[in-house]
């Protein structure tokens, strides 16, 4: 589970920016919450964040993109690391980029935390966190400084992966790479429990729905038929790699993405394609959709025919049903999930989710929208909600729901913020210069 995470100097995020999935003391809708009763917390199951366009829930998610990249793939001997500092401040440009994260693994918690210049890796550290102490595994600072090991851990294999462990490069990205175990849980809630879905993601890891052996491919497919998208059930058709249109170095990028027993999924334009590697061999299929004509025979539609919501609907929908079913803590986050979907569609699947948690599962759906429908306390705890908003100066800040005192679970908070009284909402010009006279 993702508890606590921090950005500081990132695209618009000037300042330091706490966010939490942390419960505040309300009672409303308690019984979704997880208890990690050895920390004596309740941790939130799901997160909205709210806001007007460019006030930063983008980068938000944007951020923790970059870390679980940074984190899983590394970077690349001599290159730059890609950071994105504030712009708007000459000295904020030339100032690292800083990232902490508390997370739960299995009954532990862990803060890992990394502060980054375009060059190199200013300071790295990871703690564990008891329920009454702070165990610091290591610590790793920039001019030379060796690395602090916690005794227990200390080997001379660690010391070795440190030594090897390049500048622009975390090092617990290099112990991993080595075949070092020790950190290995961490690595892996980043690189397995960590899902992002953004509105245009071309090229990122899938459920395979699409095979039929897959209990997630017949769930589908019971499950779209209600959705008033007109598909009685999704199907596939195998084509060679060589008829991919792509060069030979996404070909290549692609063999070495796929997992064994894993999938890839890949718009090309308004086509899906779903590449599989089964006992070590690749196989690629193309996503279709088939409708029923009048005499109830099934015609099979190019995904290309189907509309932006219905396509959204295709991408989306995993996800949500990976959560309610699968006893994995997986955590989601999801940018513009309303994009291309009705509210009331977006509402019901929120709402199975939602069903599904309580205190014992550790499942998580964190994402981004501009449905203000959703705004409701009805669905949502005040906690669970939080809005964007950029400052005069271009600074994004993030604000929850329950930070306002005067907001009773009974308040029409829709009300108060389409007023005004939250923050978050566009502020535009009283006469825009279209509509000068």
């Amino acid at each position: 589970m993702l508890i606590n995470f921090s950005i500081e100097n990132w695209m618009s995020f000037r300042d330091r920016t706490e966010f939490t999935m942390t419960a505040t003391k309300e009672q409303q809708h308690g019984n979704r919450l997880a208890k990690l009763k050895r920390y004596r917390l309740r941790a939130l199951p799901t997160a909205v964040i709210y806001g007007g366009n460019a006030s930063g829930k983008t980068n938000f998610f944007k951020a923790i993109n970059f870390a679980k990249h940074y984190i899983t793939k590394g970077s690349l001997p001599d290159y730059p690391i890609n950071v994105e500092p504030f712009l708007l401040n000459e000295g904020k440009r030339k100032n690292p980029v800083s990232f902490t994260f508390e997370i739960l693994i299995e009954n532990d918690l862990y803060e890992l935390s990394f502060t980054l210049s375009t060059m190199e890796v200013i300071e790295e550290k990871l703690i564990k966190i008891t329920s009454s102490s702070e165990k610091t595994l290591y610590h790793r600072m920039k001019n030379g400084i060796p690395i602090v090991l916690h005794p227990s851990i200390a080997t001379g294999r660690l010391m070795f992966a440190f030594d090897g462990t390049r500048d622009n490069q975390l090092f617990l990205t290099n112990s991993v790479s080595q075949k070092i175990t020790t950190f290995l849980p961490v690595f892996k809630w980043f690189s397995e429990t960590l899902v992002l879905i953004a509105p245009d993601t071309r090229f990122d890891s899938f459920e395979q729905f699409i095979t039929e052996s897959s209990s997630l491919y017949d769930t589908m497919n019971s499950v779209l038929p209600n959705l008033d998208t007109g598909i009685s059930h999704l199907g596939e058709e195998e084509i060679s790699m060589d008829s991919l249109p792509f060069h030979k170095e996404f070909n290549q990028k692609l063999k070495e993405e796929v997992k064994n027993n894993h999938a890839i999924k890949i718009r090309n334009k308004d086509e899906q394609i779903i590449v599989t590697r089964q006992d070590d061999e690749l196989s690629v299929h193309k996503l279709y959709t088939y409708h029923r004509d009048s005499k109830r025979k099934d015609i099979r539609f190019e995904m290309r025919q189907e509309s932006d919501g219905t396509r959204r609907i295709i991408d989306l929908l995993p996800a949500i049903l990976d959560l309610v079913n699968t006893r994995i803590p997986k955590v989601y986050i999801i940018d513009e999930i309303d994009r291309s979907l009705h509210s009331l569609l977006i509402r019901q699947l929120l709402e199975i989710f939602l069903s599904s948690c309580s205190e014992i599962s550790r499942k998580q759906l964190l994402f981004t929208t501009h449905d203000l429908l959703l705004m409701d306390q009805a669905l949502f705890r005040r906690d669970e909600m939080w809005i964007t908003e950029r400052d005069p100066e271009g600074s994004s800040r993030m604000i929850s729901f329950s930070e306002y005192e005067d907001i009773r679970n009974d308040k029409d908070i829709l009300k108060s913020y389409l007023q005004g009284r939250m923050g978050g909402i566009p502020n535009i010009v009283a006469k825009p210069a279209w509509n000068a006279e």
